[in-house]
């Protein structure tokens, strides 16, 4: 039963995010059939995470509580629907809206709803299961962008997004009919030993340490998969191929699950998030400088690790720090902190954009980020047993 829950988890981190990235294709569609500037282009993605971000919090609570069965299955089919509901857009605020309502209620659980049912379901080696599941993820980065890209050439885009709504849809009911997590009841001496409250772990300053690494990383995180294939067309690339940009990122964020999973199980989350931070940082300053089509697929892969790993080590930060008793809702405030960042940053970096003609100023700020985040890793607590 516990590896449907991780063929579920896979399942769904494959569709949401793999179509979160297609985004990057439809931004050059909109912006030729529109003519709307990058900002606003920018503001719809980052409106999804800014409604993510409010609802993670409650997410988390309901995921300890309720079974992930019934949440993922409500907020799939709203996610499918909201996607092919952007054929019909013929305003900005159309696609804010929809963004903001629809594919925010689905990226709302994707990440802490299977995260923290691949914890329950696995009391050891959570970190290499976890970095399993965001395998799902990768998969979804390098298969989906590619496959709008060559929708939208046989079909006009608003054909082809409706075409992409729907498979989302079923394969997100899929996923949600593999999460049955098996009911564990524990004695009153293990609830107590098995971690402490949601409420308890806002009031220590670890947990402030992890929201702010969390805010750092997803600033750029959340960027550069948005502005990455556009920036590639700028630079001469076709559509088609500047697709292969996210395409990229996901093939190369594979290693850096697979590894930071295995890292994280042996060495714990201080040593694992420097690990993530190095290759990050190297890569947004690194962005700055590549104009060659070659160099710029080689700085996306680089970047692509550093992508990966990130997303592999929240979960068992949160469990290694706090525990499993209130897992769902401490991981729901990091990630809602997180993407006060991740929401804020698409949308700077687009005017950046629009006022300069570039990119080099927003990637310079990233890295900043970057190296500010590398920072308040240091002062993280050394790695500790399970609670």
């Amino acid at each position: 039963m516990k590896y449907m829950v991780l063929a579920g988890s896979c399942l769904t981190q494959f569709t949401v995010i793999g179509i979160l990235f297609s985004y990057g294709v439809l931004m050059n569609e909109f912006e030729i059939y529109f003519g709307w500037p990058r900002a606003i282009l920018s503001a719809a993605n980052s409106a999804a995470f800014i409604c993510m971000g409010i609802l993670v919090l409650l997410v988390g609570h309901l995921s300890d509580r309720f079974s992930p069965r019934l949440i993922l299955s409500v907020t799939g089919l709203l996610f499918g629907f909201g996607v092919s509901l952007t054929a019909l857009i013929t305003e900005p605020f159309h696609l804010i809206i929809i963004f903001c309502i629809f594919v925010g209620i689905g990226m709302s659980t994707h990440d802490v709803v299977t995260l923290s049912s691949v914890a329950k379901s696995f009391e050891r080696r959570l970190g290499i299961m976890t970095g399993i599941t965001k395998v799902g993820t990768a998969l979804g980065q390098v298969c989906i962008p590619p496959f709008l890209a060559i929708l939208i050439f046989f079909f006009e885009w608003k054909q082809a997004i409706i075409i992409l709504g729907i498979l989302g849809g079923v394969l997100l009911l899929t996923a949600a009919y593999l999460m049955k997590v098996p009911e564990k009841k524990l004695t009153s001496i293990e609830e107590e030993s098995s971690g402490i409250s949601d409420k308890q772990a806002r009031r220590t300053f670890t947990f402030w340490k992890l929201g702010a690494i969390q805010f750092l990383f997803l600033s750029a995180l959340m960027t550069i998969p948005v502005h990455i294939a556009i920036h590639g067309i700028d630079l001469g690339m076709t559509p088609q191929k500047a697709s292969f940009l996210l395409s990229a990122i996901g093939f190369s964020s594979i290693a850096g699950r697979l590894i930071v999973g295995i890292s994280v199980d042996n060495f714990g989350a201080k040593s694992t998030y420097l690990i993530c931070f190095i290759p990050l940082i190297i890569s947004l300053f690194m962005f700055r400088e590549v104009s060659s089509h070659n160099f710029l697929f080689l700085t996306t892969l680089l970047y692509g690790f550093s992508h990966g790993s990130f997303f592999t080590v929240v979960s068992p930060a949160v469990k290694e720090y706090f525990g499993m008793k209130s897992h769902g809702a401490i991981f729901g405030s990091i990630l809602f902190l997180g993407t006060l960042g991740g929401s804020i940053c698409p949308i700077i970096t687009g005017r950046i954009f629009d006022i300069t003609g570039s990119y080099n100023s927003a990637f310079l700020g990233l890295g900043m980020c970057g190296l500010l985040g590398l920072g308040i890793v240091l002062l993280l607590p050394s790695y500790r047993k399970n609670p």
